[in-house]
């Protein structure tokens, strides 16, 4: 990508949570471990959808690939926030800031696209099971993704693009472990109205779209749920949907408390939050899909036993 460039920063300094170094060395151990968490979790969770063909269906097709890009997702702040810490350095260069922002936005954005297609998909399996195989075909699944993936990587280039034209003055200190585009946009001495303007209305669409699909997935399954003559119906039917919509709820609650606002009135609270849907959402993912799916922990004792073997 050729930027062109308006700025007298060469860098930037990622100044972390705390801004202590004594904090900050506990909080990067937190950080190892969670992420080696992330990967080993999600790994297993493809490895074992990818070796079972019980588990060859379009809602486990789904999650291998919101695993893979939770692992993207991590991959894209943590390891430069470690690399840093180790070798005592707290800068990061404009061109990998802008990168960073570049698939930060993309990841993120697909990480809302692919919940809200397993909101569809289990609003299918649930309101309409009867054609539910002819509807889900391996083609639409496939395309599903793929679309999710275009639209979010057409998006990221325009915010990243407006975002390298600004003009960055003597401040480059970002009080994030990452380049959040809110914090960055904050130490910008350029006008930044057009980049608030194309995050309140093209980037809203980005965001309110899948959102607005997955609250209208929910409405139809508790609809009809509701209609079901037994308690014991009902909860066979929700049992499927309680741990999308934790991490539904984890990953939007967290974005709607950062991105919703104007980067001005950015806080720690909002730092906060995104570590949320940054760094724990994809810890906690391979947890709640497995924890609570009986065919899913099947599916992971299986794979065990046999790396055992």
């Amino acid at each position: 990508m050729n930027l062109n460039y308006q700025t007298s920063v060469t860098e930037f300094l990622l100044l972390g949570l705390s801004g202590k170094s004594q904090q900050e060395g506990v909080l990067c151990g937190l950080f190892l471990g969670m992420y080696l968490v992330t990967i080993i979790g999600n790994l297993l969770i493809i490895f074992a959808i990818s070796c079972d063909p019980h588990l060859h269906t379009p809602m486990y097709f789904f999650l291998a690939s919101l695993s893979t890009v939770d692992i993207c997702t991590s991959s894209v702040t943590i390891p430069k926030m470690l690399v840093n810490h180790i070798v005592g350095s707290k800068s990061i260069s404009y061109r990998e800031c802008m990168s960073q922002i570049y698939f930060f936005i993309t990841f993120s954005n697909m990480d809302g696209f692919l919940l809200s297609v397993m909101a569809y998909d289990r609003y299918v399996a649930i309101c309409c099971p009867l054609h539910y195989t002819l509807i889900m075909r391996p083609r639409l699944c496939v395309l599903l993704v793929t679309a999710s993936g275009l639209i979010t990587n057409l998006h990221a280039p325009l915010h990243t693009l407006l975002m390298a034209q600004l003009t960055f003055c003597s401040n480059n200190a970002v009080h994030h472990f990452f380049c959040d585009p809110y914090p960055i946009l904050k130490l910008a001495c350029s006008d930044t109205f057009i980049n608030h303007l194309m995050v309140f209305t093209e980037g809203a669409l980005i965001f309110l779209t899948p959102f607005t699909c997955i609250i209208v997935s929910y409405a139809y399954i508790f609809s009809n749920v509701l209609k079901l003559p037994t308690a014991r119906g009902i909860r066979k039917a929700l049992s499927t949907c309680g741990s999308h919509l934790t991490v539904v709820s984890l990953f939007y609650g967290a974005i709607l408390g950062v991105y919703m606002h104007p980067s001005s009135s950015y806080s720690v609270q909002d730092t906060v939050a995104t570590v949320i849907f940054t760094v724990v959402t994809p810890v906690v993912n391979p947890f709640i899909y497995s924890l609570r799916n009986r065919d899913m922990k099947g599916a992971l004792r299986k794979l065990i036993l046999r790396s055992w073997k």
